[in-house]
């Protein structure tokens, strides 16, 4: 077995492990499923969905998207320092396995939020995306993004006294140049324009999450096993 499909097999491992945590706990998804939905309809039901325009309503999706992210993510690593089963996944994965793993679990329960948010979203605001196809892969490519910023961190304040405040603190600023190009690249999807107007923001969200999990993959190591 080449080191390669060893790591791969790992960090499988560790997704599959924190998935069948999450089904019997559901303490991350119904943190972030509860902040969308909540958020979503008190803005609904309090602002005419006619009276925001689109860039307004691009806004509105990814700041709900992003704080509800912020209630959740940080569970990857800080359930494991309070179950206190630390040392025994650092005994039985690599650090990168690990990292792969965890950043694999928050794309899958980020990914879960924005299948149940972004309909939702466009439902309560009464709107049809103009270029439905760019709203998908802005929401698909965001989510990416944004769980590929927050992984890291969410390693680095785990044994943090202020977890939560410390995550959405240090979060936001790092994960500002994908969610800026998040929001164009949404708000270009539902007022509609040429096809190519949202060409360079796509480019810049897969360029930042190449770039976060590129730099986490070398920062990794030092923050999960200082």
């Amino acid at each position: 077995m080449t080191s390669s499909s060893h790591s791969v097999r790992e960090a499988l491992a560790v997704l599959s492990k924190d998935l069948r945590s999450e089904f019997r706990t559901r303490h991350a998804i119904s943190s972030l499923l509860l902040f969308a939905i909540t958020s979503l309809a008190v803005v609904s039901f309090s602002v005419s969905p006619y009276s925001l325009d689109a860039d307004a309503q691009g806004a509105f999706l990814w700041i709900v998207l992003f704080f509800s992210a912020m209630s959740g993510l940080s569970r990857s690593f800080v359930k494991e320092e309070e179950s206190h089963t630390v040392m025994a996944l650092r005994l039985a994965a690599s650090s990168d396995s690990v990292y792969i793993g965890k950043l694999l679990f928050n794309i899958v329960i980020q990914a879960a939020a924005g299948v149940i948010a972004a309909p939702l979203f466009l439902l309560l605001m009464d709107i049809r995306p103009a270029q439905p196809g760019l709203f998908a892969a802005s929401v698909a490519l965001g989510t990416i993004a944004m769980a590929s910023s927050s992984t890291i961190i969410a390693a680095m304040i785990s044994r943090a006294n202020s977890k939560g405040a410390l995550f959405a603190v240090l979060a936001f600023p790092i994960s500002l140049p994908g969610l800026a190009s998040a929001i164009r690249s949404t708000s270009i999807s539902l007022r509609g324009g040429q096809a190519g107007a949202a060409s360079g923001d796509i480019r810049i969200l897969l360029a930042y999450s190449v770039l976060m999990i590129a730099a986490s993959l070398l920062l990794f190591d030092f923050v999960w096993n200082d």
